[in-house]
């Protein structure tokens, strides 16, 4: 028996469709697009419709622009010879709030997940090793999640560009700072201890 209309329960499950979304959010969010004037609805159709449309990579970077070039690759003080290599266009902003690093980067859209049936045709290494190839880069920094996919991706990369006579380094890992050291896994505290510095 179906308790919806059609056309509800249709909005609900694409709205299911997205990453995280469960089904009772996903009714909860037809729910309130329905319950939204017709012309906030139109907005917000024409803003997905909008995003789809004008979005695309960087021919550079591989991260999301509207633009020709994305605006850090358009950005002349940036230092050209430093890539940090991440997983997604998000790292990017979560790198940039950090105010710190002052290179460029490259997104990969993804890490190499066998059990996801992500190889390392499927995201975007061929594009950062043609970047590497062209000479005027000396460091890569591999700063993909690590977990067991980012930390096999960024072991894969780094082999790759071993012969090419690039530095590759990683992020360092370690206590969070506001945390406790009872509550670290013994991971945590491994790469802690590995990347501790001189005080």
């Amino acid at each position: 028996m179906q308790f919806f209309p059609a056309a509800l329960q249709n909005l609900a499950d694409q709205f299911a469709r997205l990453p995280g979304v469960g089904s009772k959010t996903a009714q909860r969010l037809a729910f309130h697009v329905l319950s939204l004037p017709m012309e906030d609805a139109e907005e917000f159709a024409d803003a997905i419709l909008e995003a789809k449309k004008q979005v695309h990579t960087c021919p550079c970077c591989q991260n999301l622009t509207d633009r020709e070039l994305c605006p850090i690759c358009d950005d002349d003080t940036r230092d050209r010879s430093v890539i940090c290599v991440v997983a997604d266009p998000k790292d990017v902003i979560a790198m940039e709030r950090s105010r710190e690093f002052r290179g460029v980067y490259h997104v990969l859209h993804g890490v190499i997940s066998p059990l996801n049936h992500v190889t390392q045709d499927d995201i975007r290494i061929k594009e950062l090793l043609q970047r590497v190839a062209s000479g005027e880069v000396k460091e890569v920094i591999m700063a993909t999640n690590p977990d067991t996919e980012g930390e096999a991706t960024a072991m894969y990369i780094s082999r790759l560009l071993r012969p090419m006579e690039v530095k590759v380094t990683r992020l360092a890992y370690g206590v969070p700072v506001g945390s406790q050291l009872e509550y670290a896994d013994e991971v945590t505290l491994s790469r802690a201890l590995e990347g501790r510095q001189e005080m």
